[in-house]
């Protein structure tokens, strides 16, 4: 048995009472109202039992409890918005360091930048900021945290004409492995602020991040679906449009079960689709003309495209990926999509094992994601134009091996198509080599030499890990 899991199981109430009464939020044990609640992500697959949760209101709070995890030899699992899919936000036997409760959000229209605590979601961020006509480059899915997202890179519906969310980030304040709160940018601090761009969570705690925010205002998105007979000559003119298209469209291809949603007519309801998001922030005359060749190709059995807010755009495909089920996902860059590609996928996906099941291949370069210098964050991995993802949900215990069977026969059949390199947000736990291969050998080796300096224990080790160097 490992020691901090001999010190998880002997903690008793008089040692938890002095963190108790040292911190401004809410301390939970097992046995405390709220507990069960607390420890659940958004991945259901996920059921770890922390020995502590520690919901902290502030910097103060997350201090306290990182000294606390440290001197009682309890492994740290930090949850912001929790939806790691790998469930990093949680662990069995140790404390999590929780910020969902940290949701101050400063905004500075003029300059058009940012500062917002690490419990906010993307949701709640361009909800204030659709009063100022802004937005900040964040996921597909408005539930997801800031924090996670942002360190791990930041793919999102903004991504071809304002790069990662990290690539707008201007600072951040961090609790390091040694309780230190540091800040972090590019005049301070630079090599720390580097390596927050897209190192993940190894180099300590951050707790409010700084970021350039962008005009947007009303966007034009929305969706398109085609019967699965047509899919093979949808895909395959948008793979040879959308890379064309003008930065401000970011558009992604996906097979999925049509909702039974009013959107949808009666018949389409539970068939599978061939589904075309978009998301045109940009002048809408533009926007329009750019989108014509798209909606016109093939007769879409829907077509629900129209002028909304930006931070309507950004709730779109919440649905698709509720809270709860259980997933497993896999996914890898895409140099090209070549026809053997295309038609592998739409084959496997006439088996797909559940309605919540969907694949996707994500439009996410020739913009703004490539303009910066691949040395300039750790999110080196910058030159492919294209993201594939597989994301198997599953409600139900009885549908898990078909689900986790599919999803490795369909990935097998896709390899041979994909980079050796993927979006490391996207993946669950797949090992040293799995994380190498995402930086490269140079960047690894740059964010090894931090982590050394920063966080030689390996305190924050339940993530993406870079591992420290053995001395």
């Amino acid at each position: 048995m490992h020691a901090h899991t001999v010190a998880a199981d002997t903690l008793d109430e008089a040692a938890t009472q002095v963190l108790r009464d040292a911190l401004r939020g809410q301390l939970l044990r097992p046995a405390d109202p709220g507990y069960d609640q607390a420890r659940t992500v958004h991945n259901g697959l996920i059921d770890r039992s922390p020995a502590v949760i520690a919901r902290c209101a502030g910097v103060g709070d997350v201090m306290e409890a990182l000294a606390f995890a440290r001197d009682n030899g309890l492994p740290i699992a930090v949850r912001g918005g929790g939806h790691s899919v790998a469930g990093n936000a949680v662990c069995d036997h140790g404390l999590v360091i929780d910020l969902s409760a940290m949701k101050g959000l400063w905004i500075d229209p003029a300059a058009r930048t940012i500062r917002a605590e690490a419990g906010l979601t993307w949701g709640e961020i361009n909800h204030d900021l659709q009063r100022f006509d802004l937005a900040a480059a964040g996921g597909y899915v408005s539930t997801t945290g800031v924090g996670g997202l942002t360190l791990g890179g930041g793919l999102g519906w903004l991504v071809r004409k304002h790069g990662l969310a990290c690539d707008s980030l201007l600072s951040a304040d961090v609790v390091t492995a040694d309780g230190e709160l540091v800040h972090a940018s590019a005049d301070q601090n630079a090599e720390l602020f580097w390596g927050l761009r897209g190192g993940g969570g190894n180099f300590g705690i951050v707790t409010s991040f700084e970021f350039r925010v962008h005009p947007v205002g009303i966007a034009i998105a929305g969706l398109l679906m085609h019967r699965l007979e047509r899919a093979h000559d949808v895909f395959k003119f948008w793979r040879d449009w959308a890379p064309g298209t003008p930065p401000e469209l970011t558009t992604g291809a996906m097979l999925l079960t049509a909702p039974p949603a009013p959107f949808v007519p009666p018949e389409h309801q539970g068939a599978p689709m061939l589904g075309i998001a978009v998301v045109w922030a940009g002048p809408a005359e533009q926007g329009e003309a750019t989108l014509r060749p798209l909606r016109e190709f093939s007769s879409p059995a829907v077509d629900i495209i129209g002028p909304m807010p930006y931070s309507a755009a950004q709730m779109m495909a919440d649905d698709l990926w509720p809270r709860g089920a259980c997933n497993r996902w896999k996914s890898a860059f895409m140099p090209e999509v070549p026809d053997a590609a295309i038609d592998t996928a739409v084959r496997h996906f006439h088996a797909t094992p559940t309605p919540l099941t969907c694949l996707l291949i994500e439009h996410v370069g020739d913009g703004a994601v490539n303009a910066v210098d691949s040395r300039a964050t750790a999110f080196s991995r910058r030159s492919a134009p294209f993201n594939f993802l597989i994301t198997a949900q599953w409600d139900t215990p009885r549908d898990a091996d078909h689900a986790l069977d599919w999803t490795r026969e369909t990935w097998d059949a896709m390899e041979p198509h994909l980079a050796s390199e993927g979006y490391l947000n996207y993946i669950g736990d797949e090992g040293a080599d799995r994380v190498r291969d995402a930086y490269g050998v140079e960047t690894h080796d740059r964010l090894v030499a931090l982590k050394n300096r920063y966080d030689p224990g390996n305190v924050f080790r339940l993530n993406q890990n870079i591992q420290p160097a053995a001395r």
